[in-house]
């Protein structure tokens, strides 16, 4: 393909995988954007398809967060941890969406096990796999009712969060 940005990570033939690109950064205004999808149901945090986290109040009519707002970040991973794990979820989609992420996800689909494909085969860009990805999930929770380590239970990255020994 000679678009940079198209790949197939699950080799379906006629699916298209559209990444985030860094380039998105530059010539970005509210009023160039149509419309953005965004995280939907945060209480306090939107996070959008642009990589941009703020809060609730901050979010325009299209959906995307006003980036002239003093409370809007871009790609921000405040509340991740190196691991890929973060507490709360806007900030794990924002953290996820980094372009710097494109190589640590590809890796991710590439070694989904044939359950996962059937999940991410109805995904179709960055966004929505980070939306996923930041979802809690199986691995995030131990005796199916309390999550392995609350301050890190939405990830993006390769491992589950690690078990926290005690309670604090």
């Amino acid at each position: 393909m000679s678009d940079d940005n198209m790949v197939q990570p699950l080799n379906l033939p006629s699916q298209s995988f559209k990444w985030h690109t860094s380039w998105d950064k530059t010539n970005h205004s509210n009023s160039k954007i149509t419309s953005c999808r965004n995280s939907v149901q945060g209480k306090i945090l939107i996070a959008d398809d642009k990589g941009f986290v703020c809060p609730r109040q901050d979010v325009l009519s299209n959906g995307c967060c006003n980036i002239d707002s003093p409370s809007t970040s871009r790609y921000s991973c405040e509340s991740c941890h190196d691991n890929g794990c973060c507490s709360i979820y806007e900030y794990c989609i924002s953290c996820c969406l980094q372009p710097e992420k494109r190589a640590l996800l590809m890796k991710i689909l590439g070694k989904a096990s044939e359950t996962f494909n059937i999940l991410f085969a109805s995904i179709t860009d960055h966004f929505e796999l980070c939306l996923t990805k930041c979802r809690t999930s199986s691995q995030s929770v131990q005796h199916e009712n309390s999550y392995t380590d609350p301050k890190a239970k939405h990830c993006y990255g390769e491992s589950p969060p690690a078990a926290q020994l005690g309670t604090s």
